[in-house]
């Protein structure tokens, strides 16, 4: 026999071997393309931007929103042969925005320099160091002592 049991905020469903034989009785809705709350990607199916999309990270949003959109529609809409080329002053005043704004927006060589930075250097050094061709003791005595040379 199957039953429900709720813990917090789960519902646990416990079903019987015998429910699982039976074929489901349930009805599945076709998905409504035009329905504004189900989720779509970056672009909706008519063609305009969504700016709920995750994918923005909140972008559209936050004290540089506006000129975010202005900037991404002008590129997204644009016809030039260089996409976006007529977009630059867009660009240019969302980029003044954000520099108002470095705690909600940081460079992205802010990013670089974070502590772990110094600790990743280091391997990368002595492994490109390990991997570069130089004469070694060992590779020097095997080239005087070929005897073929002497």
């Amino acid at each position: 026999m199957s039953y429900c049991k709720q813990e917090g905020k789960d519902r646990i469903i416990f079903v019987t071997k015998e429910d699982h034989e039976a074929p489901s009785d349930a009805e599945l809705i076709e998905d409504d393309p035009n329905d504004p709350y189900e989720d779509h990607g970056l672009i909706l199916p008519n063609g305009d931007i969504n700016w709920n999309c995750p994918c923005l990270g909140g972008m559209a949003s936050g004290p540089c929103g506006q000129q975010f959109k202005d900037a991404f529609s002008c590129f997204h809409y644009s016809k030039e042969e260089v996409k976006g080329s007529d977009c630059v002053e867009n660009f240019r005043s969302m980029q003044e925005c954000m520099q108002k704004y470095p705690e909600l927006y940081p460079h992205e060589d802010d990013n670089d320099s974070a502590p772990s930075g110094g600790a990743d250097n280091a391997p990368t050094e002595s492994t490109s160091a390990d991997s570069l061709p130089t004469s070694s003791p060992d590779s020097t005595p095997a080239a005087t002592e070929n005897p073929a040379a002497s």
